[in-house]
């Protein structure tokens, strides 16, 4: 295609005004910024200003418990002390294992605080799994709740950490309420078996905050240090650790400021229902949330139940996660009678955006649900769909402020495709990460010239919004979480009565995946989906966990004997249609 003139036609999403803003910003709310002005300073400085400016506002609320920014700032300056007692020195990794709650935010900024690097896990992973992450990072200090010591101890002398600080949740909460769960119900003695249990050879999280603040003299990374290791699955199963600077967490958080135009510093009620272990929920509610000096409702699990009961009390202006948790909060809440018209700024993530699911939020909220496309490699968000009625429903959007992107022939990524045409998603900005930890290969494969290839295949339209139509990765999106089919597959195949196994993710009505595995079995062996589940789950995170077992006779293989999981997937849809 080529322009009247006959010179080369300039795909939408280079193309530019007069100014040099991208031309797709004429189609927009007069005002949109485009281009951001990038941080200068490294993390520390979000937590110094908001301490400044809001001292007195409150950061976070955690079941009713209320953390000011000024007492975030001093517990912050504590641990980091602590820490730095314990030998935490700048670039020492240092892995945090917990849910939402207010250790969390307070472990993140003084780790980062220390120059030292923060490593996210989810607090719910096996032993093997976590085994497999801290043999690659080698962090010998751990922030762990105390439910997770007990399988941080079943892991091997070699890849153990040295130290564990014991996080007990219980005295996050308010008095009455520690009191009430204190009573001998047994309703109430789950409760607290799911948030503590035994802490044998570790140190108390409140033995690191009765240290002395670290002194102000002490050295502050550079903008340009490593801040963070986010762990995401390949399609090789082994994980690979992105790493993430401080600069490109800092400017991911400007641009979700600059996103979310009108949102006021000190004034918004922020729900963190995502898990701050995840890219999305770091950037929501460790950084950005601080940016904007939000009051960040915490969540340690996404539960409706508590997310409607504090939208009574403290309504949400900005919410953020995953379409199945749209579609429940709306659902309970209209059933209830609970208001969301105070919700204006939500961004839907991780999975496609059901057009029913977005209806239905929009009808109980103040504000426009917008969809957004990231990936950890990138910070994670990349792209966005505008809050203004410019916004394109069915796509993730275009480009996030200071960022470029190019879609490219998925054979040749030196070719870039024309308009409508499908090919892989290429980006660069300044929130696009610096490459794996401990694997230049993938790293190689991964960036080209400072551009991140993100896997998926995309089209662009004429005014530059852009759709996904497929994945060239084989990655299993189920509520928000990435599962490797390569994982689960060399899991299941230690079954002594599992011969092959190949492991698919078939869409659901929910907008997600579920997790299926076709399976070939020794002669005579009856498979029961709840006794391999079962067995599955002695190994496997529950969300890794296949939904379902199908025997097959025999797996689609290549002339290599690769199996095909494309045409896996094709056959279990279909036998299901």
């Amino acid at each position: 295609m080529a322009e009247q003139d006959g010179s080369p036609a300039i795909p939408p999403w280079r193309r530019t005004t007069a100014s040099g803003a991208p031309w797709w910003t004429t189609n927009y709310q007069p005002g949109v910024p485009v281009d951001i002005e990038l941080p200068t300073e490294p993390l520390t400085a979000l937590l110094d200003k908001a301490v400044r400016d809001g001292g007195t506002e409150v950061a976070t609320q955690f079941f009713g418990a209320e953390m000011t920014y000024r007492q975030l700032g001093d517990r912050v300056a504590r641990a980091a002390e602590g820490l730095r007692r314990l030998g935490v020195t700048a670039g020492d990794r240092v892995a945090i294992l917990l849910p939402n709650c207010p250790q969390h935010l307070v472990a993140f900024h003084a780790v980062v605080r220390l120059g030292a690097v923060v490593v996210e896990h989810n607090p719910l992973y096996t032993a093997a799994e976590l085994e497999k992450l801290f043999e690659d990072h080698g962090a010998r200090v751990a922030i762990a709740m105390d439910s997770v010591i007990d399988r941080i101890d079943e892991m091997s002398k070699y890849s153990r950490p040295r130290i564990v600080v014991a996080v007990n949740l219980l005295k996050a909460l308010p008095r009455k309420l520690r009191i009430a769960l204190s009573l001998p119900i047994p309703a109430l003695r789950k409760q607290r078996a799911a948030l503590t249990s035994g802490t044998k050879g570790t140190l108390s999280w409140e033995s690191l905050l009765s240290s002395r603040r670290l002194a102000s003299s002490h050295p502050k990374p550079g903008l340009h240090d490593l801040a963070a290791i986010q762990y995401t699955s390949g399609t090789t199963g082994r994980a690979k650790g992105a790493m993430l600077t401080h600069y490109n967490l800092f400017a991911n958080a400007r641009q979700g400021e600059a996103w979310m135009v009108g949102a006021e510093p000190g004034k918004e009620t922020s729900y963190a229902a995502l898990p701050m272990f995840h890219s999305f929920g770091v950037t929501m509610h460790t950084t950005f949330g601080v940016l904007k000096r939000a009051r960040q409702v915490l969540f340690p699990k996404p539960d409706i139940k508590l997310i409607l009961a504090a939208a009574k009390k403290n309504p949400p202006s900005i919410y953020c996660v995953v379409p199945t948790l749209y579609q429940r909060t709306a659902e309970q809440a209209r059933r209830q009678g609970i208001s969301l018209a105070s919700a204006r700024w939500c961004i839907s993530g991780a999975v496609a955006l059901p057009d029913h699911t977005r209806e239905l939020w929009e009808s109980v909220s103040s504000g426009l649900l917008v969809e957004g496309y990231g990936l950890t490699e990138a910070s994670p968000v990349a792209l966005g769909n505008p809050f203004f009625p410019s916004r394109r429903p069915g796509t993730i959007g275009v480009p996030f402020p200071s960022t470029l992107m190019k879609v490219v022939d998925v054979d040749d990524p030196t070719k870039e495709v024309g308009v409508g045409e499908p090919g892989e998603l290429l980006l660069k900005g300044p929130q696009v990460f610096q490459g794996y930890w401990n694997n230049e290969q993938e790293t190689r494969n991964t960036l080209i010239d400072g551009w991140l290839r993100t896997g998926d295949v995309v089209t662009v339209d004429e005014d530059g919004f852009t759709t996904i139509v497929d994945r060239k990765k084989e990655i299993i999106i189920t509520g928000g979480f990435n599962v490797s089919p390569s994982e689960v597959e060399a899991e299941l195949v230690k079954h002594p009565d599992i011969v092959q196994a190949a492991v698919v993710g078939i869409p659901t009505e929910r907008g997600d995946e579920e997790v299926v595995a076709a399976i070939l079995v020794t002669d005579g062996f009856v498979a029961d989906d709840e006794t391999l589940r079962a067995w599955a789950k002695r190994s496997l995170t529950a969300y890794k966990v296949p939904r379902r077992f199908v025997v097959l006779d025999e797996l689609p293989t290549s002339l290599l004997g690769k199996v095909l999981r494309g045409e896996v997937r094709t056959l279990l849809t279909e036998r299901e249609g």
